[in-house]
């Protein structure tokens, strides 16, 4: 079980738990202010992956203590997880209220502020952005039927799901990010920090179903997806693989499923 789990889940996946959305955890420690507070620095972040980026290369003593007291801050205050698509079902049946809403991620690092691929999970958005009138006009409150179905949708576009605190262990956010997201950047594109976790589960494949298409490859975003010239197959490296299963809705041959991290003594323990 990853570290939110023994921490936060009571003996389940954390984000099964459902005190993790509650209205009551949401208005304990200033939550609401904190949410409000983070969009504008979320904002300016795209520049600080630059300067640290120079910071490893210039002072790596430095990054490298930066790195673990951020990394250690992120996982108190606004720390993710990746999902497969059935568990970010799940949370929607959890959360309280379910509203659309643009990407502040997209908008920092592409400036692109239309972008409605985030979920804001149990509060009430429109009292917290009404000071950012952009945001504030893409809010849409939907219900779990339709965010389900954007959900899927956002599979077969190859978008990762996932989960994320405010001020941890409320869950407030579910999130459909590709390369262009700050959490993806990061800690995939550039490793700086670590702010996201990966799935409970790992893509497994099944050889005698594998045709070698590689359409699974095209939509994987960690690059843990290996096509071999020799037997024309696609194999999956665990150690990179975040668990996230957008893969399966390329693979016309039902070729690729799940499997529960834990039971893979390899990665059990790599988050």
């Amino acid at each position: 079980m990853c570290e939110f789990c023994i921490s936060h889940g009571e003996g389940k996946k954390w984000y099964e738990l459902m005190s993790n959305y509650s209205r009551e955890l949401l208005a304990r420690d200033g939550r609401q202010e904190f949410i409000k507070n983070l969009f504008p620095v979320l904002r300016r972040n795209s520049v600080y992956v630059e300067k640290l980026g120079a910071m490893r290369e210039s002072m790596p003593l430095v990054y490298r203590f930066i790195r673990m007291m951020t990394t250690r801050q992120m996982k108190r205050e606004h720390f993710g997880q990746v999902v497969p698509v059935e568990d970010a079902e799940m949370v929607i049946d959890m959360a309280h209220s379910v509203t659309r809403l643009s990407c502040v991620c997209r908008e920092a690092t592409e400036g692109v502020s239309n972008a409605r691929y985030c979920f804001a999970l149990g509060f009430d958005p429109e009292g917290i952005f009404g000071d950012y009138p952009d945001l504030k006009n893409s809010l849409e409150t939907i219900a779990p039927g339709e965010a389900k179905r954007l959900l899927r949708e956002f599979d077969r576009e190859g978008l990762i799901h996932s989960i994320w605190t405010f001020k941890t262990p409320f869950i407030g956010g579910l999130c459909n990010c590709d390369r262009d997201c700050l959490a993806y950047r990061y800690q995939v594109s550039t490793g700086l920090i670590q702010v996201m976790f990966r799935a409970e589960y790992v893509a497994e494949i099944e050889p005698l179903l594998c045709r070698g298409c590689r359409n699974c490859q095209k939509v994987c975003q960690f690059g843990a997806l290996e096509y071999s010239a020799l037997n024309r197959k696609i194999a999956v490296n665990a150690r990179l693989c975040y668990g996230c299963g957008v893969c399966r809705a390329a693979c016309e041959q039902g070729a690729i499923s799940l499997r529960d991290r834990k039971g893979m003594p390899e990665v059990a323990e790599l988050w």
